[in-house]
């Protein structure tokens, strides 16, 4: 049972940029996916928590308009879409998966307590 976040790197600032959330050993449409984000000296937010159970998405309200979400479930894989990307956008991005009956403000608070499984973080760097 295994999350694996991929994808990040140097990406201008108002680039755009797609990090990917590939699960092994389970069914990641069976759970929901949150999205968090760590940048240095600061605390973990979160950035999203899709919910495919009941088709929604909560984002953060530093990155709604901007980020998005999308699955490929042939691939069992999760993807953040990051678009108009901010210099405090950098940050390691790390994809969890946690029960449908939690949800996003849930997950948020609680800094993640009730997801199950974590995946390794990926670096996102926007600059110049």
């Amino acid at each position: 049972v295994q999350l694996q976040a991929s994808g990040g790197g140097l990406v201008q600032p108002g680039g755009s940029l797609r990090v990917s959330c590939a699960a092994s050993g389970f069914t990641l449409d069976d759970y929901a996916v949150v999205w968090f984000r760590q940048a240095p000296g600061k605390e973990r937010e979160g950035v999203l928590c899709f919910n495919s159970m009941i088709g929604s998405t909560y984002y953060a309200d530093s990155v709604k308009g901007r980020f998005a979400v999308s699955r490929d479930n042939a691939k069992n894989t999760v993807y953040l879409q990051m678009h108009s990307l901010k210099s405090e956008d950098t940050a390691v991005y790390t994809c969890a998966a946690g029960p449908h009956n939690y949800n996003g403000p849930y997950y948020f608070a609680n800094k993640g307590y009730g997801l199950e499984c974590w995946g390794r973080g990926t670096l996102v760097t926007v600059s110049s």
